[in-house]
């Protein structure tokens, strides 16, 4: 692993993010993407939400500073296609640069959640037909067998990757959460990545935790520019598509849990809510404040405190997922247990499953209204 390369594509990833950031939210006052306070937002202020423009910006310095260096440094290039697989880079880049035109449109015009998931999926076939695809695991209950997806591997590919798109999406709803767990994802994926040895997906990893980590510089609490989808978006499918880099070459049914697990707590956020909405015989993508970061806020916690209590949460789910992949025997099982039951614990603990009302709660405390009280929500 050459971490000297790595180490200059984290700071110029950082830099390049921090440096854009303040042109991102010039370009958001200009389109008036803006989210202004309102009921089901817990900014007091108007604030621009177009950072994904600085974190697009952010990667593409650093891809451009990658291939400089492997064409007059002898760096590791990672999109030299090896290891059987013969990826289309050039249709991959453009499933990207279409899934952050998704997400920069909706935050200026605010897009339908239908015209938004249909954008989600062509960006997702684009990425499929790329050739990086999920097509074959090892059979968990047999020793040497294997599951060929075979023309499945297509739809289960653009599942995955708009899935996983949308937990970073749905996350978003604090300053800074979005960016802190896709930065605690992303390391977790370039930790796995460098264990088995898959230095392209390691590399590219780098740049999304550096992204990550610049954007925190304006959208850590208090927040003067959010993501948006065009961030948000970008973000899950960047994580998505380098999590299928390190673990769609390995064979391992075990291999899959690591970015999984990695992205864990919006992966149970969504699965809660979903269940939650349904329950409640709501549409599933019907709003309500019952998700993880507004049950801690109802429970008393600030912003940063339950931003930090959810990083917390993350990075000890990802650490579990590590072990649990590079070990085998009583101790992963160990391990499983430990991250079960820390996650029963918080589902339980903050009543994810249970049915929430919007009128229950104060929009700008989101600490919940008694019966018969007659608290004045507009303070």
């Amino acid at each position: 692993m050459n971490w000297l390369e790595c180490g200059i594509l984290l700071a110029v990833a950082i830099a390049a993010t921090i440096a854009c950031t303040p042109l991102a939210k010039r370009i958001a006052f200009i389109t008036n993407a803006i989210d202004y306070p309102d009921q089901r937002r817990i900014n007091t202020k108007p604030i621009p939400r177009m950072g994904g423009v600085a974190i697009f910006i952010g990667m593409i310095v650093s891809i451009a500073v990658l291939k400089i260096g492997t064409e007059f440094f002898g760096w590791i290039d990672p999109f030299y296609s090896y290891l059987g697989f013969d990826i289309n880079y050039w249709l991959l880049c453009a499933g990207v640069i279409f899934m952050f035109t998704v997400g920069l449109v909706d935050d200026i015009k605010n897009l339908s959640a239908k015209v938004k998931l249909v954008g989600q999926i062509i960006s997702a076939c684009l990425v499929s037909a790329s050739g990086l695809l999920l097509s074959n695991i090892q059979n968990p209950f047999i020793e040497g067998a294997f599951i060929n997806f075979g023309l499945f591997s297509y739809p289960i590919t653009v599942f995955y990757l708009v899935a996983f798109a949308n937990i970073i999406n749905l996350i978003d709803g604090l300053d800074g959460l979005a960016s802190g767990i896709s930065a605690i994802s992303a390391a977790t994926i370039f930790t796995f990545a460098v264990l088995a040895h898959r230095l392209d997906a390691a590399i590219l990893a780098i740049i999304i935790i550096g992204v990550c980590i610049g954007f925190l510089r304006y959208n850590f609490n208090p927040a003067s520019i959010f993501m948006g989808d065009s961030g948000s978006l970008l973000l899950g499918l960047t994580l998505g598509i380098v999590s299928l880099l390190a673990v769609a070459r390995s064979t391992l049914f075990i291999s899959l849990m690591v970015p999984i697990m990695a992205a864990g707590v919006p992966v149970i956020d969504t699965a809660m809510a979903i269940i939650r909405r349904v329950r409640a015989h709501q549409p599933i993508d019907a709003p309500d404040r019952g998700h993880i970061h507004h049950r801690l806020l109802s429970a008393g916690f600030s912003q940063r405190k339950t931003v930090l209590i959810m990083w917390g949460w993350t990075a000890l789910l990802a650490i579990c997922s590590i072990m649990i992949a590079e070990t085998d025997g009583l101790f992963r099982a160990a391990v499983i247990v430990l991250a079960a039951a820390v996650t029963i614990f918080f589902i339980m603990k903050l009543h994810l499953l249970d049915p929430v009302l919007l009128h229950h709660y104060n929009p700008r405390t989101m600490k919940p209204i008694e019966d018969g009280s007659q608290e004045d929500e507009s303070e």
